[in-house]
């Protein structure tokens, strides 16, 4: 087990800061950049599975987005609230992310762990950063688009963000997928279901060999 006090990491665009003390072997984290599609891909393999696997819902202080709802897809609460949630130290991570509070819940998490349930950890690259020590019997999931100009089409198709925030999103793409070698597993989001298959078989199955690196000959594609 791994204790860490108040630390901070400040990057572009992001403020972050981690106190926590994690149980190892418990988490799934599934990381990616913004529009990678990490999200769709967890709900889909959650809803097919047995039961024994679950998101962890972080607590964010930006308004809820059309479909979506407190308690299942976030804690939505106001600054202040996450403010006093931070000074009784109720985050495993949180982060400032384009004006608005997010954290990972550690009273949620505790709670799934204790009843033998997976948890499947939705976070930034800079997020897993903190928490990337305390998981090492885990396993870490990067999910990359099949090319930059796809990643843009889909953070403007869904509608989420202003012009603005895409370009910033845009712009720290190509930083975070520089990350990505250092995940167990790379999975590249270009067909669906194929990327549901292999995330799924990632997840249930110790001895399954990933397509790591194949996948990672595609990431320095988009790098270029």
């Amino acid at each position: 087990m791994l204790c860490v006090d108040n630390l901070v990491v400040d990057l572009q665009n992001f403020s972050l800061t981690a106190d926590f003390e994690i149980k190892v072997g418990s988490h799934i984290a599934v990381v990616g950049p913004s529009g990678a599609g990490k999200s769709s891909l967890i709900k889909e393999v959650i809803s097919r599975s047995s039961g024994n696997i679950q998101l962890s819902i972080s607590a964010t202080t930006r308004l809820p987005r059309d479909g979506e709802e407190h308690g299942r897809d976030y804690f939505f609460i106001s600054d202040e609230e996450f403010n006093e949630l931070k000074n009784q130290n109720s985050f495993v991570e949180h982060a400032n992310v384009y004006g608005y509070q997010y954290g990972t819940l550690r009273s949620f998490v505790d709670e799934k762990i204790e009843n033998n349930i997976n948890v499947i950890l939705d976070i930034d690259v800079q997020g897993f950063d903190l928490i990337r020590n305390s998981i090492n019997d885990g396993i870490s999931i990067f999910i990359i688009p099949p090319s930059i100009m796809e990643l843009e089409k889909r953070l403007i198709s869904r509608g989420l963000d202003s012009d603005d925030v895409i370009r910033k999103r845009l712009k720290n793409v190509k930083t975070e997928l520089k990350y990505a070698e250092l995940y167990d597993h790379i999975i590249l989001n270009d067909q669906f279901e194929n990327a549901i298959n292999e995330l799924t078989s990632i997840i249930y199955n110790e001895d399954y060999i990933s397509n790591k690196e194949i996948n990672t000959n595609l990431l320095k594609d988009l790098l270029d």
